[in-house]
């Protein structure tokens, strides 16, 4: 059953991206408007969420280390408690694909775990790591996507 109800969500999430991604300026193509994600935003601010312990949840890596969905995170290295150079170009490569830049709420990365009350999706096994919008972790998640660099 919840594999049903998962891929139900990738089917709105596609569906989601295709529109927005439909609706960009006529005869402007949708990568042009789009900003790129920056690799050192990634690694030193968005990267350590995932290792972070929210209160009452389990660290983002606990269920997403080499997980069998989406977004698989790189396993880290043994005795490491940060990834590798390697292991976080990966994971900047798998989070990549999680995201429709310029455009946070559209991008299943901030959107799944996010609460429902506040936009996000009604089900994530993880439970609603983030609140609301204003949570500062998913502030951070948001400026990535919207192209922040990291100088």
């Amino acid at each position: 059953m919840s594999l049903v109800v998962v891929l139900v969500l990738m089917l709105q999430f596609v569906s989601s991206s295709t529109r927005a991604q439909s609706a960009s300026t006529p005869g402007t193509p949708a990568s042009a408007a789009a900003p790129t994600l920056d690799y050192e935003f990634f690694k030193t601010r968005v990267e350590p969420i995932f290792l972070k312990k929210r209160p009452n949840h389990a660290r983002c890596y606990a269920c997403h280390e080499e997980a069998n969905h989406a977004l698989k995170l790189a396993k880290l290295s043994p005795g490491n408690t940060t990834w590798t150079e390697e292991e976080s170009r990966r994971n900047f490569e798998t989070v990549s694909q999680l995201v429709t830049p310029g455009d946070p709420l559209g991008s299943m990365l901030l959107h799944h775990p996010l609460a429902p009350e506040d936009g996000g999706d009604a089900f994530h096994s993880g439970g609603r790591q983030f609140e609301s919008q204003s949570d500062s972790d998913w502030q951070i998640l948001a400026e990535w996507v919207r192209g922040r660099k990291a100088n």
